[in-house]
């Protein structure tokens, strides 16, 4: 069964890892196209499920560089808005174990700027499923916007949302507070434990998914690096171990977990309403498929998810 289109809904951001220069008071960046909602609408072009992107995309060298990696991925960008604003600039510093601490620089950019005439134009007849969340839902303007979009986007269409915490650009809280909103518009919600020590701090994710559930959210999905992954359907709960693999950085893996796990479900035909037909079997064999796809990102360095075709000779080499 050929997968039906995903719309994926957020911002793009230039990462720009910080490496050796060769003067001691020079300091060279390496900038690679980012961003958790651009790194998910690629990895889903990637893996076969036709992706469309709803971005703000400035005119600036950072915009025309998330254009081309965009496009040369296969992602559909007809509905992308050309923005006047400049990009959003993120720089990445790694730590021994390929943990990425970030600075950003975001202010008044084009990412945010969203207006209802924008997204009104926006047919869905095609979507399976919509997929926002990160900083597109909470930073103003636009985060009022998209959460209409949501809304209105639900009697056609999946919704699914990924929180993707950035403490440093917006405080935990504004999240808490919206958190419960979201589970009403969501039928999926995958986040990081990084994202729950955030957003509920010391609550065990069984507690946390409870929580969820009972704010109207179907599937709750908890990646946990290496120790894999946790989902909770309806309160009927599976792990699912990680993959093993040589990390050379963790950039976009939980983003890249994301587009597996919809790309798997659609792929299936469970998409395009309220999950009523999933059950936890399915949950099971898309998030093992989902861990494949993160450990083949954390492989590689930068958010570069990979293609179908490396998916499938890891599953023949026997990375399950």
């Amino acid at each position: 069964m050929s997968p039906r289109q995903i719309t994926v809904l957020g911002e793009c951001v230039a990462d720009a890892f910080t490496e050796p220069a060769s003067a001691s008071n020079e300091l060279a960046l390496r900038v690679l196209p980012g961003g958790g909602p651009a790194n998910t609408a690629v990895a889903l072009a990637r893996l076969g499920t036709p992706a469309r992107f709803l971005a703000r995309l400035s005119g600036d060298v950072f915009g025309r560089l998330f254009r081309a990696h965009l496009e040369e991925s296969g992602v559909d960008l007809s509905c992308a808005v050309a923005a006047v604003e400049p990009s959003t600039l993120a720089v990445a510093e790694l730590d021994a174990t390929g943990q990425a601490a970030y600075s950003f620089h975001a202010q008044n950019t084009a990412d945010w700027q969203w207006t209802p005439g924008e997204l009104a134009k926006v047919e869905l007849s095609e979507a399976a499923c919509v997929h926002t969340g990160s900083l597109a839902l909470v930073r103003e303007p636009g985060a009022a916007v998209v959460e209409e979009f949501l809304a209105a986007s639900s009697p056609q269409a999946t919704i699914s949302i990924d929180p993707n915490v950035r403490p440093l650009l917006v405080n935990p809280q504004v999240y808490r507070d919206r958190l419960a909103h979201w589970c009403g518009l969501a039928d999926v919600l995958r986040l990081s434990e990084d994202d729950l020590d955030l957003l509920l701090p010391g609550t065990p994710p069984e507690q946390a998914c409870d929580t969820w559930h009972a704010a109207g959210v179907r599937l709750v999905v908890i990646t946990r690096g290496a120790e894999g992954a946790v989902a909770s359907l309806d309160g009927e709960r599976v792990q699912m171990p990680a993959v093993a693999t040589p990390v050379v950085d963790t950039v976009g893996a939980g983003d890249s977990f994301t587009a597996g796990l919809l790309h798997h479900l659609g792929a299936q035909g469970l998409l395009g309403g309220r999950l009523t037909d999933l059950r936890l079997a399915d949950v099971e064999a898309a998030c093992l498929f989902a861990v494949k796809v993160a450990a083949l990102t954390c492989s590689v360095a930068g958010p570069n998810p990979p293609w179908q075709s490396q998916v499938a000779q890891l599953a023949t080499a026997g990375g399950a």
